[in-house]
This record gives structure tokens, sequence and C-alpha cells, in this order.
């Protein structure tokens, strides 16, 4: 009788700490932040210590260029497969130039199990965590190729992914995607992902003069471009309710289901923790069911800052020349980006016709299935590692690549993310942690053990 081959699993996740810290360490303290420009250099960096980990792995490595920042591709080839499957994470992350930070964002520390540098959950930790997974895959002989995509955009909205993908789909062709980009709703219960929302950005723009002007000379008379804008917005959407107004903006929605609202529930989202997870003092509502659809199913306007005029301190009494107001939405299932953005255009112009709307990026909504081979395999995968069966859940945020790769690859695409809320995602003092990637070595193998029974 043949051997099981992830009998070896568990002593070879306990012997991969220290190389797995290294490897972390090392790539969160280059500070690959795909926002700024003047961190080219470092996004260099980064692919090229990316590509030198696959290729330490085994994998045939390449770095594909574009008209923006690079990708790293590694292929995992073996004897024997049927099937391919594609691993995606990205390895840029967001700037960390807020001030509750109490340690340096890019000098990695590890203490107690607990790992604290930018881009230690989002998403260094969880692709070195796959690459793990995939390592102990190909060397204990599970017939399946596994090749990785590690994108350097991802936090600016994949721009020149598209690029990439549509020159080279044909020598990506897979079987199916593994994105490992998400986060569960508690670490009491895994959570598997199956939709995500889409985005616009935009800027609100109006200029009523060249100069800043003394509101005592002309106060009254002139216009007052923030004001103005305020105006415009509160009239786009009731900032206490959420309710956006612009005609139309909810014609497209896709209800949630009965099933999918029971399924969210399941997650073990709890609204009190939440609020402490993110101090919040107070929500709009405390409903479990309604805060979970308003944050998963349910599209929103915002409001990210409103500029212009003196911002100093005190008060200096000018009306100032022109302002800018930043928002954007976020959009659900059915939902069409370019048909919203119209749609906020048309509203404005007729709210304030010198008001001008310009967007700034869009991402398609995704909706996937919590059904069929691979999600059942997925759900036995974090059931083998965690020792519970996952959450079918939507998350409320955006990857843009997905919705590429879904165009491009015509694959099925699986969650499996391993990030919590306590993790600091997109915050101050982010961290990972051995505990979930200990786990999540043990969940990807078994997932891919798992995807090379499927039969086509």
């Amino acid at each position: 009788m043949a051997s099981n081959p992830l009998n070896s699993l568990s002593t070879y996740v306990k012997d991969s700490r220290t190389r797995f810290e290294d490897m972390l360490g090392q790539i969160v303290e280059i500070p690959t932040v795909s926002m700024d420009p003047e961190k080219k250099g470092d996004i260099r960096r980064g692919a090229d210590l990316a590509a030198e980990y696959l290729r330490s792995f085994g994998a045939d490595t390449e770095i594909h260029e574009t008209s923006g920042n690079p990708v790293v591709v590694g292929r995992f080839r073996v004897p024997n497969a049927k099937q391919t499957l594609t691993v995606y994470n990205h390895i840029d992350v967001q700037p960390a130039q807020e001030p509750e930070w109490t340690r340096e964002p890019f000098v990695f520390v590890k203490t107690d199990g607990k790992y604290l540098g930018r881009g230690t959950t989002d998403d260094k930790g969880p692709a070195l965590t796959a690459l793990f997974g995939a390592r102990y895959a190909v060397e204990n002989g599970i017939p399946l190729n596994i090749q990785f995509i590690w994108e350097l955009e991802e936090e600016i909205g994949s721009p020149h992914f598209e690029e990439f993908l549509k020159k080279h789909a044909s020598s990506l062709k897979t079987d199916s995607v593994l994105v490992s980009d998400t986060m569960w709703i508690s670490r009491d219960k895994p959570a598997i992902p199956y939709g995500l929302r889409g985005m616009i950005t935009g800027l609100m723009k109006l200029e009523t003069g060249d100069k800043d002007t003394h509101s005592g000379v002309t106060g009254g008379a002139a216009r007052n471009p923030l004001g103005e804008l305020a105006q415009v917005v509160s009239q786009c959407y009731d900032a206490k309710t959420g309710k956006v107004k612009i005609p139309g903006f909810y014609d497209d929605v896709k209800t949630a289901s009965k099933k999918e609202i029971a399924s969210f529930l399941s997650s073990g989202f709890n609204v009190k923790r939440w609020k402490s997870v993110y101090n919040f003092k107070s929500l709009r509502t405390e409903n479990t069911a309604e805060v979970l659809k308003r944050i998963w199913c349910l599209p929103t306007f915002e409001v990210h800052g409103l500029t212009g005029g003196y911002s100093g301190a005190g008060v200096k009494t000018v009306v100032p020349p022109r302002g800018e107001l930043k928002f954007s939405t976020r959009l659900v299932p059915n939902q069409k980006p370019e048909k919203i953005f119209k749609l906020i255009q048309k509203y404005v112009k007729k709210l304030n016709p010198d008001v001008k709307v310009h967007m700034d990026a869009k991402l398609d909504p995704y909706l996937g299935s919590f059904t069929g081979d691979y999600v059942e395999a997925a759900t036995d995968a974090v059931r083998f590692a965690f020792s519970k069966s996952p959450a079918f859940i939507r998350e409320g945020g955006s990857i843009g690549a997905v919705v590429t790769m879904e165009k491009y690859l015509k694959a099925p695409i699986i969650f499996i993310g391993l990030s919590l809320p306590e993790h600091g995602y997109h915050a101050p003092n982010e961290n990972f942690d051995w505990l979930q990637a200990s786990g999540g070595m043990k969940a990807f193998a078994k997932y891919f053990a798992n995807v090379a029974e499927i039969r086509g």
C-alpha cells in the first residue's frame, strides 16, 4: 500500500519555522510600497528577492516586465501531473506613515510567535506560507503542477496586471487559481470568501477663483468651493445612514440569498469585537446581519478627504479659490463601474454644473461559487489544518487581479486566506503569527493533494 504523502507534513512544518521567519524578515524589510514612485528601486529589490526565493525552492522562475512594476512567475513541474494550479499573491504593500506605529514599520520583529512589520499579513506572510506548502507537495510527489504569480501593483489596483496576463495567458494556462489574500472574521472560525466588492475612486473638483481672498472683504459675495463641494456630497448620500441618493445607483444590486446570510452569520462575526478591533465608538447599526450585509453585499459611497483653503493652526479667514473632494464607491455583483460613474457624473452636474468629476481608478466586483469540487477540496483542507469547518463569506474589499484572472485564465478561483482582524490589514502595527502560518502550510499542502485527485 502506498504511503500517505501527508504523513510527514507536521514534521516538515515544524522544521520549516526558522527558514520561514528568516525569509519573511528579509522581504518585509524591503519597503515595496507601490504607491510611492520613489520606491521603484525597492520594488525591483523585492521582485529580485521573490524570484530568488522561488528558485531556491526549485521553481523555474522568470521576472516579467510591464509598463509598470514587474510580475514574478515561478513554476513547479511534477511528473504525472494531471492538473496545473496557479497561486496568486502580491508582494507590494501599503505605505506606513501612520503616527500610531509603535515600531519602525520596515524593521521586522518577531516575538512569541508574532511577526511585526508592514506586509507581514498583507500579503508577504501568506505568500511565503503558500510557497512552503507547495514545496512540501512537490517534494512528496503530489502529482500537481503548481505555478506562482506574485504581483507588485495590487495595492494600487493592479493597473498593469491585465497587460501582463494578456501577453502571457497561453503560457499561464491553468485548471484552477488559488488566492491567499483574504481575511477570517475570527481566529476561532476559518473563512473562505467567494465574493469581492468592486470599486471606483474619484475626485470632485471646483475652482471659483485664482487666489485666496479675505473673507471680511469678499465673504458673502464670493463663492466658497469647499462649502459647495460639501453641499454636493451631502446630496449624493446620507452620511448618517450611508444611503446613496444618486438616482439609479441601486438598480443592478444583486440581493444576497437567505442561505448566504445564514453562512455569513456562521462565520463567528461579533459586532462588539469588530468594533473593538477597529476602535469604533459607534456604528450606523449594531444588528449583526445588517452589518454583514453592509460590509459585504451592499454598495457604498465614501468621502476620503476634502482639501483646499487653510489647514494650519487656528483659523485663517480666507475664502479659498478651489477645492477637491476625494471619494470612492464600493460596488457589488451586477454593478458596472462605468455605469455607476456616469450616474455620479450626471447627478453632480445637475446639482452643480461647475463641479468636475474625475475617475481615478475602477475595479469590477467578483462573485464566485461556494459549491463544487474545488470548494469541497478547500473546505476539507482548512478543516484538516485548523480542525474547524470554514464559513463561506464575501469580502468588502477589492482585488483587481482576481477579475483579470477570471477574464484571461478562465479557471475556477478559490480563496484560502490566513489574515485575522487583529493582524492590522492596511493598518499601523501590522502583524502575522506562526499559528496562522503553520496552519496555513498544512492547509495548502492538503489542498494541493486534494486538487491533484480532482478529475476534469
